[in-house]
């Protein structure tokens, strides 16, 4: 048989295949989300195709492989067929479990219509385990599927094509801005896709929508602050500081929102200062639609020389929140974050 598939053909394959799924099926790869995806993918086309019931063995060097062959070999009491998962989550059979696996492999491939469906589930092996004779007798005897991970230049149209699945879409941009916030963890990717479905309907989605719904910290609302901040109402990002601080919220993540912004900005001002044209550097900065609106009239208000003692005064409050003094400034961290927010809000006064 012998075929290779992704995770993409994978589901095309199932979905063809029917009733006469492949005698062996073996998955390889080290993304959790995908290769449970996988998995799941799998156990339902075994379902459908009538393989009622099944069998998980987690099994390494040391296991014992003979209850391997007896699974595949035991009679159903009820005749029915049947799914064996065998996992071995080191890559590592050892040698009694790599002679298993191979003579699996050969039975399998010689069964067009078997009673048992086997699938192995794999990490990603390196180049020397791959061709080693059991991993190369199990891609000659079944299908071989390889997960491979989604990286960064990859992730925004993995987003976007999540997205469409269920009837949504967005701009090239808020998918990049998208990717730059969930990069290196794709189960939260997923998790931030599936949260957009639950909060807007079907269609077009603002960058807006977008932000609101990823950047969301459960109750709290630190970019609603940094909105404030940025608008320029003192009292109003005073009052939210004061809120956050009596929720409880962790002042660290508020230090994060304020400080990243005024980072951003301290470039685009540095940027104009220079005559370079800031409005592309913010595109680049994923600075867009109502925020880019707020973080204009921010860069209005505040003078440019304003904004590195602002990012020094950011530092600052990151040292007294690790606990360390530093002079000139009040030793509670809150209150110094106030005045920190200030300085954005008030016009590079505070």
């Amino acid at each position: 048989m012998g075929q290779s598939l992704d995770a993409d053909r994978l589901i095309d394959h199932l979905q063809r295949a029917g009733q006469h799924l492949a005698p062996l099926y073996t998955v390889s790869g080290d993304e959790p989300l995908l290769v449970v995806e996988a998995g799941d993918a799998l156990r339902h086309a075994a379902r459908q195709a009538g393989y009622t019931e099944r069998t998980s063995l987690v099994m390494d060097a040391r296991s014992d492989w003979s209850a391997v062959f007896a699974a595949t070999q035991s009679v159903s009491l009820f005749g029915d067929k049947r799914l064996l998962e065998i996992k071995l989550p080191t890559g590592k059979p050892g040698k009694t479990g790599a002679e298993t696996l191979g003579k699996l492999a050969t039975q399998a491939a010689a069964q067009a219509d078997p009673d048992t469906l086997i699938v192995v589930s794999l990490p990603r092996l390196d180049k020397a385990t791959r061709e080693s004779k059991w991993v190369q007798a199990l891609a000659q005897g079944g299908i071989m599927v390889d997960i491979a991970s989604i990286d960064r230049t990859r992730l925004p149209a993995w987003i976007g094509a999540r997205l469409v699945r269920q009837q949504q879409r967005t701009d090239s941009a808020t998918l990049q801005w998208m990717a730059d916030k969930v990069e290196g963890n794709l189960l939260a990717a997923h998790q931030e896709i599936q949260k957009l479905a639950l909060l807007y309907p079907e269609g077009q989605l603002s960058a807006e929508d977008v932000e609101r719904a990823v950047l969301n910290v459960a109750r709290y609302d630190v970019f609603g602050l940094r909105d404030a901040m940025l608008a320029g109402d003192a009292a109003r990002t005073v009052r939210m500081l004061e809120g956050l601080r009596a929720e409880g919220e962790a002042l660290p993540l508020v230090l994060w929102a304020v400080g990243d912004e005024i980072r951003l900005l301290a470039r685009v001002a540095e940027a104009r200062a220079a005559g370079q044209d800031s409005g592309a550097l913010m595109r680049r900065l994923r600075i867009f639609g109502a925020h880019e609106k707020l973080a204009l009239q921010a860069l209005a208000r505040v003078p440019a020389n304003s904004w590195p003692m602002a990012v020094q005064h950011a530092h600052e409050v990151d040292r007294l929140i690790k606990g360390l003094p530093v002079a000139g400034r009040l030793s509670d961290p809150w209150e110094e974050m106030i005045r920190l927010a200030l300085r954005i809000a008030a016009g590079g006064r505070a």
